[in-house]
Formats: C-alpha cells, structure tokens, sequence
C-alpha cells in the first residue's frame, strides 16, 4: 500500500499528458480523486514500510520507504495541500497543471518517505522538474526558472556527494530511522554537503535569493504545494539525517546555524513589511517563519524540536491558503498589487473571512496552528539558555502582526479602488479547497500534533 501512495499520483500525472491538452474537466475529476486517494492512503499506511535491495556495490542501497514520526506528519500536510491546490486550479492549460502537481507530489512522498539516503537524494533531485517547467512555462521571467533549477541543482548535488561519501563510509546508505554514527576527516565534509542543500531548499539568508521571484512567478496551485511543502525538505533533513547521523558537528556549527536563522527571521520580517507585491509578502513572510524554525532545530532542545514540528505543518497549512487566495483575487481583480486594492471585502465577505483566518494563523493568533509552533519553541529555545535568540526572535514575531494585517487591509478594507471589477465571491470549489487548510489550522491551535 505504502508504494501506491507513492507510484498513484505519479502514474496518474503521467497520463493526464495522454489526455488533449484543452481538457479541464477529466483532468480535473482524475486529479482530485488521486489526490482525496494520496490523502487516505498517508493516513492509512503511518505503520507500513517497504524495502526492495537493489544496490550492492559501492555500497548497500534499497528502494527503502516508511514514515518517521516527523515525516508522517508532513506527508499528511503535503497530501491536504496536493488536494486543495488541484482543486482550485483554475489556470491556463489546466491539464498540464494539474499533471505537474501530481507529478511534484509523488517526488516529494520520495523524499519524506524514503529509508535510503540515496533514495532520498535522487527524490530530491527529481522534485526540482515539475517546478522547473512550471516557472518555463507559466512563469513570468525566464531567468526566474534558471535561477531556481541552477540554485536548487547546487544543493542538489551536493547532497548527493555527500550520500555517495556516506555510504561509502558506512557501507550502506539503508540507515534513516536508524542509529549510523559518521565520524572521521570526512564526516564534516559530508555534513557541510547535507547543510549547503538544506539552507538552499529551505531556504535560508543568503541562500534565498531564487525565492521571492520564485513564489512571485509561479501560479497559485503550485506554489502553495511548494511553500507548504517544498520549503520543508531542507528542515526535514537537518532533524531526521544530520541531528541523527552527525550530531557532533550540529552541535559544533550550532550557533553559526542559529545565526543565519535569527538574520532570517528579522530580515523577512522586515523586507515583507515594504512590499507592495502581495505574493512577495507572503514570500518573504515565509523566509522568516522557516528562520525560527531552524533557530529551533539548532537550540537542541526537546520541546522547541516539538514545537518546530508544530511550526512545519501550520506553516505548511497557511502559506498554502494565503497563495490560494491571493491567487483568486488576482483571477477577480487582475492585478496583486497592494496598492491597487481594496474594499474587496464589502462585496466579498467569504473571501474577505478565509484571508483573515490564514492571515491570522501567520501572525500567530492564539487559537491558531501558527500560535502554537511558535510558542513552544520560544519556550524550547528559552529552557536552552539561548535568551538572545528568544529576544531576537520575538522583534519579527510583532512585526509579523504589522504586515499580515497591512496585507488583509490593504486587500479588503478601506475605500473601493475605482476601476476594479466586482466578481463573485468564493465559489462553491474555492471553498472546498480552502475548507480543508483553515480547519487543519483551528484543530492544531485546539490540540496541537497528537
């Protein structure tokens, strides 16, 4: 079972591409069943695991899958985002969107599902493309798409030397959930690879730069699966692979890795806050949220990992709606830009209500998902002795409250700006497709990750 949940959404992008390219309708009823089947099959098969040997030399390799307790968790959040993304794709050539999607999902189960390291390299790798062709097709510069293959494909081979060194080191690459220990004059050689490709794909300042035109260009269904999901991966690999199997040098490079992780967070705070293009916003928004988490990570302490955890899937859960909904307005309305908008919720108060929860739910509402990651790890990282960190962390924390309301007012308050044209509010589908992102945030703020 737990290789269908990985090969179905992989089969089934393959064939929309058999299907004429005009078609919206199949393609659309084929997407959302794959996608309500990925999301019974995550839940379902939590205890499964498969293990398929297929490499012996240089080293012991296997086509290896099961979930961890962390990555169960993000493969749930990257099936409900894969679900309400395809459900309110609404874009040009909706076909190969929605192909794409799929596509992009069955790479990133690859990653979070993977026992191999090597497995977990070339997921890796391949969960770049169906981005990748996304931006060439769909984006709105050129370079936008070179510039987040060539950046993503660095790290990306990096990771994969590093695999290699590893498993040459250790005799198999067969070891995550296990115990492997990696010591010697190549260990830190091993571990700056695994860290290069985690900061880039997170991402983290100074390797962020591929990010903001990224999320700007790219269309509201895929970039809401790629800042919920995407930008999880390097995160992932910092707690499951270099906390487990090289310890000894997260704990040496601790407080540089801290370092970059409070500059991001202030950093994007404070550039969201001057932006006049919506999908920047939530975008640089995003690089500071992911800053905290990696300050947690980095503080070594049980609760604030918990709460990193946390942070991970609400996070995942509000990108994802913001996207989602600053892409219906820029289907209503025609533009993205703030300052072009307004008054938008006098005539579109279910929108104007599902833009206030997530909006809300990121900058850290008590009673919402976002709250509670961000509480206990200010919590963890307190108990760690790291009070600059925690003082440090609070400024974008505030800060956050000054550009998440400018957002939502600035979109659904004030006066209606002349010339804008006055479109329904959300659907019957929209709904349906925020619906699932909103409620996991209030039952996260409720009860948290159980």
């Amino acid at each position: 079972m737990l290789l269908t949940l990985i090969l179905l959404p992989l089969i089934a992008g393959a064939l929309l591409f058999l299907l004429p390219r005009t078609d919206t309708q199949i393609s659309k009823a084929i997407g959302t069943l794959v996608a309500a089947a990925t999301v019974v099959l995550a839940y379902l098969t939590r205890t499964d695991e498969v293990r398929i040997h297929w490499l012996s030399r240089p080293f012991d390799a296997a086509f290896h899958f099961g979930a961890t307790p962390v990555s169960f968790w993000i493969v749930l959040l990257l099936a409900i985002t894969t679900f309400s993304a395809i459900i309110g794709t609404n874009v040009r050539e909706q076909r190969n969107m929605i192909a794409l999607i799929l596509l992009l999902e069955s790479s990133m189960l690859a990653v979070f599902l993977a026992r191999d390291l090597l497995v977990f390299a070339l997921g890796w790798d391949l969960m770049l493309l169906p981005v990748f062709f996304t931006l060439v097709h769909w984006g709105e510069h050129p370079e936008t798409a070179w510039r987040y293959f060539l950046y993503n494909f660095a790290g990306g081979l990096t990771l994969l030397f590093a695999t290699a060194a590893f498993g040459v080191i250790n005799g198999s690459t067969d070891v995550i959930g296990g115990n492997a220990h990696i010591v010697g004059s190549w260990a830190p050689w091993i571990f700056f690879g695994f860290a290069f490709a985690f900061l880039v794909k997170t991402p983290v300042w100074p390797f962020h730069t591929w990010m903001p035109a990224t999320y700007a260009g790219t269309p509201a269904p895929m970039v809401s699966v790629v800042s919920a999901v995407q930008s999880k991966a390097g995160l992932y690999g910092f707690i499951v692979i270099c906390a487990t199997f090289l310890p000894d040098y997260m704990k040496q490079y601790a407080g540089w890795f801290i370092a970059l992780g409070a500059i991001s967070l202030i950093y994007g705070a404070v550039v969201a806050l001057v932006q006049n293009d919506v999908k920047r916003i939530v975008a640089y928004s995003s690089l500071s949220h992911l800053g905290l988490i990696l300050v947690a990570i980095f503080s070594f302490n049980a609760i604030a990992l918990q709460g990193a955890v946390i942070y991970i899937v609400a996070h995942g859960f509000f990108s994802a709606a913001l996207f989602l909904l600053i892409g219906y307005i820029e289907q209503r309305e025609g533009t993205r830009t703030l300052s072009q908008l307004g008054g938008l919720g006098y005539v579109n108060p279910k929108l104007a209500g599902a833009l206030c929860i997530a909006a809300l739910a990121a900058l850290g509402l008590p009673g919402l998902g976002g709250f509670v990651g961000e509480i206990v790890i200010l919590t963890g990282v307190f108990k760690a002795g790291l009070i600059w960190a925690t003082i440090v962390a609070l400024i974008p924390i505030v800060i956050a409250a000054a550009y998440m309301l400018r957002l939502f007012q600035g979109i659904m308050n004030g006066p209606e700006v002349p010339g804008l044209p006055q479109r329904s509010d959300l659907t019957f589908i929209e709904g349906l497709a925020i619906a699932p992102l909103l409620t996991a945030l209030v039952l996260i703020g409720i009860g948290g990750l159980r």
